[in-house]
């Protein structure tokens, strides 16, 4: 399954330094209508002590419409989501494979009962 998860190379140094910058940061995306008058959350994004993404939420003029909550592998790369729907009820579970050079391999989905819905691969392709 996603066995090769925990073997993908370490994280890079360039992104060490993005989340450095990071760090327990939280940020929040807000909408305003044409006439400023009414104004709402659009975005919020929760970063660890590691600058790492471990939530976000989307908002709609109704309240939540989609949270994704984040866990990282030992290699500090992402292990797992689970997406939220606006009822706060699990609807996905995403796990994740790499390639030796740290790149997605694949994204199996899960249902909340665990059983696999299905499975994204992800093919790299430079153009020179």
């Amino acid at each position: 399954m996603c066995a090769s998860v925990a073997m993908a190379q370490e994280v890079s140094p360039e992104t060490l330094s993005k989340r450095a910058k990071r760090k327990n940061l939280t940020v929040t995306e807000w909408n305003t209508d044409s006439k400023g008058k009414n104004r709402w959350m659009d975005h919020l994004t929760i970063y660890d002590e590691q600058g790492r993404k471990i939530e976000e939420i989307e908002y709609a003029s109704y309240g939540q419409r989609e949270r994704v909550v984040t866990t990282y592998g030992e290699n500090g790369l992402v292990a797992k989501e689970i997406v939220y729907n606006d009822r706060n009820k699990p609807v996905r579970i995403r796990k994740y494979e790499y390639n030796p050079d740290g790149t997605k391999k694949k994204q199996y989905n899960y249902l909340p009962n665990g059983k696999l819905y299905s499975i994204k691969e992800y093919n790299y392709k430079f153009s020179d």
